[in-house]
C-alpha cells in the first residue's frame, strides 16, 4: 500500500467478522480509502451476504451480472478481447445522484501476470492544491454523466466489449461539488474524474476542459497512489468517495474474472 491510500488487513476471514469486526473494517476503508485482503475464502454467497450486512448493494445497471447472484457484476475479459472494463481512471457512480459508497470485489480468476488496480487518493489530491484553487474550486458543481461510455453509440460500443453490456438507453445526470465531505471523516476530497465529469455547472464543456485537465492530472502523481497486485483469494474494498482506480490492460490473450459489489452510498455535499 502507500502512505496515501491502502491498508492490508492480516489474519482475518470477512466472512467470519462479527458486528463489532465489520464496524472497524468500516472504519479502516474510511480512513485509508481502500482495504485489502489476502487468503480470503469468499463465496458468492458470502459476498452478497457481506454486502448486505454493509448496508446495502447497489445493482450495477451496465456489467453483466452473476448468473446465480444477480447482485454480483462480473468484471471480466475473455482471451480474445483487447478492451477490458475500468481502463481509464475513474470513480464508481459518480454519475448517480447519490453515488455508490465503494465496492467490494473478489479475485475469481486471474492472468498468469498482469491485470493490477492502481488506486489514488483524492483527499492527497485535494491537499496538495494551492490555497487559491482551493478557494475557487470550493464554489464549483460538477455534471456527471455515463452516457457518452454506455449508450448503443458510446465508447464501449464500438469496442469488443460492447456486446457484453448492458443499460444502453439508461440516461444519467448528477450534479456534485467539486469538492467534498467524506461523510464519516469529514475530510475534503476532490470529486471530479475523467470519465464521468463533463463539465462544470454554468461552463461550457470548452471552458471547463483546461481546468478539469489539471485537476485530473493531479492524482496520477505516483506519490499519491498505490497498486494492488492481485492473488488467488484477495478481496479489495475501496471507498469511491475517496478514492479513483483504474485497471491495468496488460494480460492481452488470458483471461481475467472478477466479483463486484457495489455499496450502498448516501448524499454527499460540501
Amino acid at each position: 500500500m502507500s502512505a496515501h491510500v491502502g491498508v492490508e488487513l492480516t489474519g482475518a476471514q470477512l466472512a467470519a467478522l462479527d458486528a463489532a469486526g465489520l464496524e472497524e473494517i468500516k472504519r479502516l476503508v474510511a480512513r485509508h480509502g481502500l482495504l485489502v485482503a489476502r487468503g480470503q475464502e469468499l463465496s458468492p454467497a458470502q459476498h452478497v451476504e457481506l454486502g448486505r450486512r454493509w448496508g446495502g448493494i447497489d445493482v450495477n445497471n451496465y456489467f453483466p451480472l452473476n448468473a446465480e447472484f444477480p447482485e454480483i457484476a462480473e468484471v471480466r475479459k475473455a482471451e480474445t478481447q483487447l478492451t477490458n472494463i475500468g481502463g481509464g481512471w475513474h470513480t464508481d457512480h459518480s454519475y448517480d445522484q447519490i453515488p455508490a459508497m465503494g465496492s467490494i470485489l473478489v479475485a475469481r480468476e486471474l492472468p498468469p501476470s498482469g491485470g493490477d488496480t492502481l488506486f489514488a487518493s483524492m483527499a492527497a489530491a485535494y491537499e496538495s492544491l494551492s490555497p487559491g484553487l482551493k478557494a475557487t474550486l470550493e464554489t464549483l458543481r460538477a455534471v456527471h454523466s455515463a452516457d457518452h461510455i454506455y449508450a448503443a453509440d458510446g465508447i464501449y460500443a464500438q469496442t469488443d466489449m460492447g456486446p457484453e453490456l448492458r443499460g444502453h438507453d439508461q440516461k444519467t445526470f448528477a450534479l456534485h461539488p467539486v469538492v467534498i465531505r467524506h461523510p464519516q471523516t469529514g475530510q475534503k476530497l476532490l470529486y471530479v474524474n475523467q470519465a464521468f465529469t463533463l463539465h462544470f455547472e454554468g461552463w461550457t464543456r470548452e471552458e471547463s476542459a483546461p481546468l478539469l485537465q489539471y485537476l485530473y492530472s493531479v492524482p496520477q502523481r505516483e506519490e499519491f497512489q498505490c497498486r494492488l497486485q492481485w492473488q488467488p483469494g484477495t478481496v479489495a474494498i475501496w471507498d469511491n468517495r475517496s478514492t479513483w482506480h483504474l485497471a491495468m490492460n496488460d494480460y492481452h490473450g488470458h483471461r481475467r474474472v472478477m466479483h463486484r459489489i457495489t455499496l450502498t452510498g448516501e448524499p454527499i455535499a460540501a
